[in-house]
């Protein structure tokens, strides 16, 4: 049986922690910034941790 391959675009927006959590950056962020506030371009500043019902999906497709 062939290896499993790793879905390059999960690979490209998530990241394991150490522990094994996911992190994903915010959403919201990437254009027509111009219109938002920048107390909500702060807030969406960094990253946050993927939702527990959409974790297995995403570790799936990591090949974890």
């Amino acid at each position: 049986m062939p290896k499993m391959k790793t879905h390059r675009g999960a690979k490209k927006r998530f990241k394991v922690t150490g522990t094994g959590k996911l992190r994903r950056l915010q959403v919201n962020n990437n254009h027509i910034l111009e219109k938002k506030a920048p107390k909500r371009m702060r807030r969406l500043k960094g990253e946050t941790s993927v939702a527990p019902g959409d974790a297995a999906r995403i570790k799936r497709m990591l090949g974890l």
